[in-house]
């Protein structure tokens, strides 16, 4: 059954993840409100991301290098490319996220949602757990 996990501006739908699919990948279709954006660009130490996306744009940054992805539009990202998102379209955006292998589950974005929930997280909070789950903030 799929999971759903607030952040805010955006929210995650866990489709499959690491643990029902043996370790082969996660996916998740992220939902981006306007102006929604990933606070802290970073690369994937483990794992590539694969993006499809379903509706809206979504503009995602890699290595400085801004790939608009809308409807029916793909994006590869290499581990260890820094990379970051947002929503500057003006309308809600969704996309497919495909990381492979699934070495990341939806336990670092409970996580994280339950920090951001508590008020004002601290930068170092946030890192420690970033990197617990293997992704390196830039």
């Amino acid at each position: 059954m799929p999971e759903m996990i607030e952040f805010g501006s955006f929210q995650l739908r866990f489709l499959r993840n690491r643990h029902d699919t043996g370790g082969s990948l996660d996916m998740f279709e992220l939902t981006l409100q306007p102006q929604g954006r990933m606070p802290v660009p970073h690369y994937h130490e483990s794992w590539e991301e694969t993006v499809y996306g379903l509706s809206g744009v979504v503009t995602y940054t890699v290595e400085g290098v801004p790939h608009e992805i809308g409807a029916g539009d793909t994006l590869f990202i290499p581990r260890g490319k820094v990379h970051g998102f947002s929503n500057i379209s003006g309308s809600v955006a969704r996309c497919l996220c495909i990381l492979t292998p699934g070495v990341l589950g939806p336990e670092y974005f409970r996580e994280l949602a339950a920090l951001l929930a508590a008020g004002k997280p601290d930068p170092a909070a946030v890192r420690s757990i970033m990197l617990r789950y293997g992704l390196v903030p830039a």
